[in-house]
């Protein structure tokens, strides 16, 4: 099944291994089709974070602008192939990984597209906790509103410093 033309927002993030390498190659798989009628268009800079949860190793992250047809729960499913490509596995919450990859927002004509299903839901229920995933997105796109309020600027400005995990970020884009 396809949507009509959409942006769709993908956080990368890797803690695992050659991390810079993974997502560049991440984002290169996505530039050459890894998820059909999938266009990869931008890449943020990388930033990197102390982990959320028991893993002990800072992460890299950063976001990805696609423009696709495909519905969100198809383009879900390409992504989470791409990560098991790149040896995800999924045994416990917040592990240690060579690649995650979410799916943040999707928007047509502008407007934020809402999902409640039992393996998506969009926008990401967890996006305006974390500077992790705000952050990127922000240089991309600080006007975006994910949920229709406030813009990712605006979400990242407000998050109290308790809740910041950004350790350092590059100026250059992923890709």
């Amino acid at each position: 099944m396809t949507t009509p033309l959409a942006l769709a927002y993908v956080g990368l993030g890797s803690n695992l291994g050659d991390r810079a390498a993974t997502l560049r190659a991440a984002a290169e798989e996505l530039r050459a089709g890894a998820a059909p009628q999938t266009e990869l268009l931008r890449c943020s800079p990388v930033f990197e974070t102390r982990p959320l949860g028991p893993s002990l190793h800072p992460f890299l992250n950063a976001v990805v602008e696609l423009r696709t047809r495909l519905a969100p729960e198809a383009l879900l499913a390409e992504l989470l192939a791409l990560e098991t490509r790149h040896g995800r596995t999924r045994r416990e919450r917040w592990e240690a990984r060579t690649l995650d990859l979410d799916l943040l927002v999707m928007t047509t004509d502008g407007r934020p597209l809402r999902v409640a299903g039992e393996r998506l839901v969009l926008p990401h229920p967890e996006l305006s906790r974390r500077d992790f995933v705000l952050a990127p997105l922000a240089a991309l796109r600080p006007d975006l509103r994910p949920d229709g309020g406030a813009t990712t600027a605006e979400l990242l400005a407000a998050l109290p410093e308790e809740s910041r995990t950004i350790l350092a970020h590059g100026t250059a884009p992923l890709c």
